[in-house]
């Protein structure tokens, strides 16, 4: 029995996204005295230090065709031994946001900004996420610049970090940018009407694909999982869009991990305790091996990273579409990341899915608090002062960091299927193609592949384990609740 159509055609998407924060523990408003906080500039012994002026360089920027709040930019430049110099510029969000000030113990609560579809709740106010701090185009900004070679082999050497000045020629698209890199698009106008800005984004690709290289070589893990995001009009659902990896995204998270894990190395060999990020070995590793041998592949009894990353490239060559699918169950079966505080190069647990023993959070201070702190950290040994955070209280912010990030997760995950809910109420009966996504005590949980969208399946689900495909048959939507029941239809 499906709710009254009501509940579904007029159903507060944004209001319920609202409540849901505050169900989870969040503070969706800001302090009323955010806002004219927002305007002062911080006061830091750190802002005192020299400046590098990068201004002249073609300077740009990738990210969702609607965001705002751009933590980055990026730049690089061909060097006479073949190798690339990359340059990518974080947000100077200490500068405007000082420690123990009213917006940074709003951030230190939420901790992170919650992204639902169909509202963003924001870490920091929007007069400083999408204006001041803020890398918007034609815009001069201060940043926290992480330098590195690259080699024909992505090989990353002769690090450096510092701040500079800086300005965002050219703030793209993830959409136009990678079609035009995959060759079914025409050049981007914000690319075409700035000289030498094409050369430039192309040698940013070059840098990306050998950085991806290496990590591939390394045993990172390369994913492809299937994401839909509702396309709203007058606050009503049109569309479910999927978003898919192009090369334009594949550059930037490439450069994000190379950039991150420089910081994170930065900091060790200085010994400054500081926030990084981990995922452990998986703990259903066996489950992991289980699914590998459908596949007549067989992988070591003990977590391998490499050995896992080459059944992937395996299959993502084999079958390109359902490759997603094989994604997910992986990437279900390795369970969360966490933030840890590291002491020294040798005191970490490292990153399993990226291959990673040094890796932390710093490229988006304007959407992560971790960020902000591990820029705080960084600004401090630039100056030649005390590190802003004794180790307790580091430790004490990461664990709320990973509380509220899995928090974050929890309310996204609930407002997708609250969307899905809405969307699907017409298709009451249908039979779909699905794949499980979870089955523990507190349920068995799948998703269709057509549209992608995720549900309980409430009747006939024994036996059913996570990577199983199967046909389900849906009975029951209520997006109050955010459920989507389906039966067992094989």
């Amino acid at each position: 029995m499906s709710v009254p159509d009501r509940q579904h055609s007029h159903f507060d998407l944004a209001g319920r996204a609202r409540q849901e924060m505050i169900r989870d523990g969040f503070e969706p408003e800001f302090p009323p005295d955010a806002a004219r906080q927002a305007l002062v500039p911080a006061v830091s012994v750190s802002n005192t230090t020299a400046i590098r002026a990068l201004r002249d360089l073609l300077w740009s920027s990738i990210d969702n065709r609607e965001s705002r709040d751009l933590d980055q930019i990026e730049v690089a430049e061909k060097l006479p031994n073949g190798s690339i110099r990359l340059l990518v510029a974080i947000s100077d969000v200490d500068a405007f946001v000082s420690k123990g000030s009213t917006i940074d113990l709003h951030a230190a609560h939420n901790c992170c900004s919650v992204y639902t579809g169909v509202a963003v709740f924001p870490l920091l106010p929007e007069e400083l996420s999408t204006d001041k701090t803020s890398l918007l185009q034609d815009q001069e900004r201060d940043a926290i610049v992480i330098e590195m070679q690259i080699d024909t082999e992505g090989n990353v050497s002769d690090p450096a970090i510092y701040r500079a000045h800086t300005r965002n020629y050219a703030q793209l698209a993830y959409e136009d940018a990678g079609e035009w890199l995959d060759g079914e698009g025409g050049l981007p106008d914000r690319i075409s009407r700035v000289p030498g800005m094409e050369a430039q984004i192309n040698l940013q690709n070059e840098a990306a694909v050998r950085l991806l290289g290496r990590r591939v070589r390394d045993g990172a893990l390369e994913f492809e999982t299937v994401e839909a995001r509702p396309v709203m009009e007058d606050g009503r659902i049109t569309d479910l869009k999927v978003l898919k990896k192009n090369p334009a995204r594949l550059m930037i998270e490439n450069f994000m991990i190379s950039a991150n894990t420089t910081m994170a190395r930065y900091l060790e060999e200085r010994s400054i305790p500081s926030i990084q990020r981990v995922v452990r070995a998986p703990q259903r590793w066996p489950r992991i091996v289980e699914i590998a041998a459908r596949y007549g592949v067989v992988l070591p009894a003990e977590p391998n990273s490499p050995a896992l990353s080459k059944f992937l490239a395996s299959r993502r060559i084999a079958d390109p579409e359902r490759f997603p699918d094989l994604s997910l169950s992986i990437v279900k079966l390795m369970g969360p990341g966490e933030y840890v505080v590291v002491k020294s190069a040798v005191d970490h647990v490292g990153h399993f899915g990226l291959a990673a023993y040094s890796y932390t959070h710093s490229t988006a201070p304007n959407r992560r608090y971790a960020d902000l702190i591990v820029q705080r950290s960084l600004k401090a040994v630039l100056a030649g002062s005390p590190p802003p955070y004794s180790e307790l209280e580091l430790e004490e912010i990461a664990v709320r960091c990973t509380e509220r990030e899995n928090a974050a997760r929890k309310v996204e995950r609930f407002m997708r299927k609250a969307v899905a809910a809405v969307w699907m109420h017409e298709r009451i009966g249908e039979v779909f193609e699905a794949i499980v996504t979870g089955a523990t005590v507190k349920g068995t949980y799948v998703r269709v592949l057509k549209p992608p969208v995720e549900g309980r399946v409430v009747r006939g689900e024994e036996g059913l384990d996570v990577g199983d495909h199967t046909r389900v048959r849906l009975i029951h939507t209520d997006p109050e609740r955010g459920f989507i029941d389906f039966e067992e239809a094989s």
